[in-house]
């Protein structure tokens, strides 16, 4: 009996340090057992205080407005990524801060290639995470759209 005390005390203890440990400043990640292992992002992401920011959806263009890497996927998702970097950063947050992204793409072909430049730019925790096959963006030469939402400390 006493043995089975102290096991569950060590498990209790393992379960909070281990929420703790997906907890940040006002905001918890959980990937609960009863739901697939997501790749690259969360499934849950719970918001107790902070600012909320709001990115507008982030294409492939460089600040003059021209379209970086018309035909080549990779060179879009890195400059995309880099002006949502520049918009968090003119709100005062980082890729830490990003609790939703929805992603448009028009080939999801090129899911992988998308994974892979992504999980450069996340934190230790990936955001929450929609991705959807679109026919069109804006522009014909745009291939991937992003929106972003981040929850800053006040």
């Amino acid at each position: 009996m006493r043995l089975l005390v102290i096991v569950v005390l060590l498990l209790s203890i393992a379960a909070f340090a281990m929420a703790q440990s997906n907890r940040r400043q006002g905001v918890r990640y959980l990937n609960p057992p009863t739901l697939s292992m997501p790749a690259g992002y969360t499934h849950v992401v719970e918001v107790n205080s902070g600012r909320t920011v709001y990115i507008a959806g982030q294409t492939a263009l460089d600040k003059s407005g021209n379209v970086v890497g018309k035909v080549n996927f990779a060179v879009q998702t890195t400059q995309v990524f880099e002006n949502l970097k520049l918009a968090l950063s003119a709100a005062g947050a980082t890729f830490d801060k990003v609790v939703k992204i929805n992603t448009f793409v028009t080939d999801m072909s090129q899911v992988q290639t998308l994974r892979d430049i992504r999980a450069k730019y996340y934190g230790k925790n990936a955001p929450a995470s929609t991705l959807v096959q679109i026919g069109k963006l804006a522009r014909e030469e745009l291939m991937i759209e992003i929106e972003a939402i981040a929850v800053v400390p006040e």
